[in-house]
């Protein structure tokens, strides 16, 4: 049986790391940015006003673009809504609006050709931006495209298009890419476009990058379909609530790197009041990332590292050789492929192997995590095997807890597998192991972030999709990797680790059903 198998030196970061230098690597940068808001975002601006505002905003942006520079930056990335900030109705953006033209279709370098579109401005700024730190920048921001309402009947009734938009400039300042984020969050202000726009951008550093924008990440477009187009780098803008115990920041944008088998450039907005925190650069092999805790100043952070090149079309024979032995360093494979099951839906596939010689377990019960109803089964030992069942859908934990403080704290494993509906809807199956707030069973599912008990653990389930994301987050935001990853063949995915730095919050293999997402 074929088994794709990942071992992985533990280590977890809040600021750049430096590894091996080979002559296949690049140095990314990405900036958490403490967004200067709007205080009234639904009175509009005039466009005079709405450029003083995004001026305060873009003057610290172009702060951490000489402090990228001065670290040896190639690319640097700052997170959505940046610049103008969000919570704006479709009307009262329209003084923030750019319209942006289509680099597939025209080259233009808004630095040094300022005069050939009007409304303009933070189109210069970046441009220069990039230019005069010779790097590769990307950015998000409002753009306004003009449809035709006689013969577009997909047009707006106001005959224009509003679109959350990434945007990219090369070291030179020309316009490169432009990507229109296809996955709304309740986004009053922006349309959804008409089709999902598959967008990539070569570099002369690192070959190819792709781009996707914050709830983009949780679908099937543009991300899934850019990961099979073979692009292994990928640029994430994103303004992210954190939301425990499954999907915070950096718990989710780690698993997605270790699940998809690539890197993963996140840049975050930094606000307290939203719980907004968590960026990072992370790779296969490594993870660089901040997540400001309770009673941190609120403020930005840019983090710099130096991260191996993943396009496979751009490594040449003997740089690949040299990535392959940086890799070998951290895996036991240098597959660039994750994929498990060999075909888009194995969902009816039988229960785990394992099922029928797992040891009984203690009574299950049901709570809501994450606004789903997932099955729980306590762990009431200091060691054992357990296994709860949602439907057909299993989960197994062998573990073992290490010595605890005098606090107690109860744990649980949980399994879901159905489709979410609050604030999205997305098919899943998830295990998950996690600490209950309280000693009580109605608190298990709640967001907890911090936790004493260290403890040993394989976590397994048999998934019917080959998209797994696993993540293990330790007490008070802290990643750990995962000791052991499998993904076999018949769909079953393992996940081992031992030896935690601090307690367990959360252990968690979050599949995703895209190919249910309509049903």
């Amino acid at each position: 049986m074929f088994f794709f198998v990942v071992a992985i030196v533990s280590f977890s970061l809040t600021s750049a790391q430096t590894e091996p230098v080979v002559d296949s690597s690049y140095v990314a940068a990405v900036y958490e940015h403490n967004l200067i808001l709007n205080p009234e975002p639904h009175v509009p601006l005039s466009r005079r006003a709405a450029l003083q505002h995004m001026k305060r905003n873009l003057d610290i942006y172009e702060e951490q673009a000489v402090r990228a520079a001065q670290q040896g930056a190639q690319i640097l990335v700052f997170p959505e809504d940046g610049i103008q900030g969000f919570n704006f109705s479709r009307s009262s953006i329209s003084g923030y609006l750019e319209t942006i033209p289509d680099p597939q279709q025209e080259s233009w370098n808004p630095c040094t050709e300022p005069g050939k579109y009007n409304n303009t401005e933070v189109l210069q700024r970046l441009s220069c931006m990039a230019r005069r730190y010779n790097l590769y920048l990307v950015a998000n921001m409002p753009d306004l495209q003009p449809c035709p309402l006689k013969t577009d009947p997909s047009c707006p009734s106001d005959g224009r298009w509003q679109f959350n938009t990434n945007v990219v400039f090369s070291s030179d300042g020309l316009l490169v890419a432009r990507y229109h984020k296809y996955n709304l969050y309740f986004e009053m202000a922006f349309d959804t476009p008409p089709q999902p726009e598959i967008i990539t951008f070569d570099t002369p550093f690192a070959g190819r990058f792709g781009l996707l924008t914050c709830f983009d990440i949780l679908f099937h477009e543009p991300t899934v379909t850019l990961v099979k187009k073979g692009v292994r780098q990928l640029i994430f803008p994103t303004a992210w609530m954190n939301q425990l115990p499954l999907l915070d920041t950096i718990q989710f944008q780690r698993a997605f790197s270790l699940g998809a088998n690539v890197t993963l450039l996140a840049a975050n907005i930094r606000n307290n009041q939203l719980i907004m925190t968590g960026s990072g650069i992370y790779t296969p092999f490594s993870a660089t990332y901040h997540h400001a805790k309770q009673g941190d100043l609120e403020e930005g952070r840019l983090l710099v590292a130096r991260v191996p090149v993943l396009d496979p079309l751009w490594v040449e024979q003997g740089a690949a050789k040299e990535e392959e032995a940086l890799t070998d360093e951290f895996t036991s494979s240098t597959s660039t492929n994750n994929e498990y099951c060999h075909k888009e839906n194995c969902f009816d596939s039988p229960p785990p192997e394992t099922a029928s010689s797992a040891p009984s377990s203690s009574t299950t019960f049901i709570s809501s995590m994450m606004y789903d109803p997932f099955t729980f089964v306590l762990l009431n030992e200091t060691e054992g095997d357990v296994e709860v069942c949602n439907g057909s859908f299993c989960c197994h934990l062998q573990y073992r807890r290490l010595t605890q403080s005098s606090s107690k704290e109860l744990y649980a494993l949980g399994a879901f597998a159905g489709t979410h509906t609050v604030n999205g809807r997305y098919a899943l199956q998830v295990c998950a192991l996690v600490r209950c707030e309280r000693m009580d069973v109605t608190s298990c599912g709640q967001e907890v972030e911090e936790a004493k008990t260290k403890m040993d653990f394989t976590l397994e389930g048999k998934f019917g999709t080959r998209h797994v994301y696993p993540s293990v987050l330790a007490s008070n935001h802290v990643l750990e990797e995962p000791e052991h990853l499998e993904f076999a063949a018949d769909g079953r995915v393992i996940m081992k680790h031992s030896n935690m730095s601090s307690g367990l919050v959360t252990a968690c293999l979050y599949g995703r059903m895209y190919h249910l997402d309509n049903e």
